[in-house]
């Protein structure tokens, strides 16, 4: 006879892991954002966006019609990069 014995909290910490790695890979999926996904992305308001880097000739952005769209990616990699240009 096997017996197996399971430890239950490694296998929820696993299951954790597993399921936010999930989660942030559906995130990602988004092609585009427009201003206000843009502002939950980075926790800034509108205002905040606009005086901090939106005039930024790298930053991506494409105005269609009267509103902004942002790619996804692109925005996320320059904003990366300008977060760590940023004096501490």
């Amino acid at each position: 006879m096997i017996s197996v014995k399971l430890d239950e909290k490694e296998i929820e910490k696993r299951f954790n892991k597993e399921l936010k790695k999930r989660l942030e890979q559906i995130e990602h999926r988004r092609t585009l954002w427009d201003m206000k996904e843009l502002c939950r992305q980075t926790c800034m308001s509108e205002n905040t966006i606009k005086e901090k880097f939106f005039y930024d000739e790298r930053f991506p952005k494409r105005k269609v019609g009267g509103k902004w769209y942002f790619p996804a990616m692109e925005a996320e990699t320059f904003l990366l990069s300008w977060l760590n240009e940023q004096p501490n």
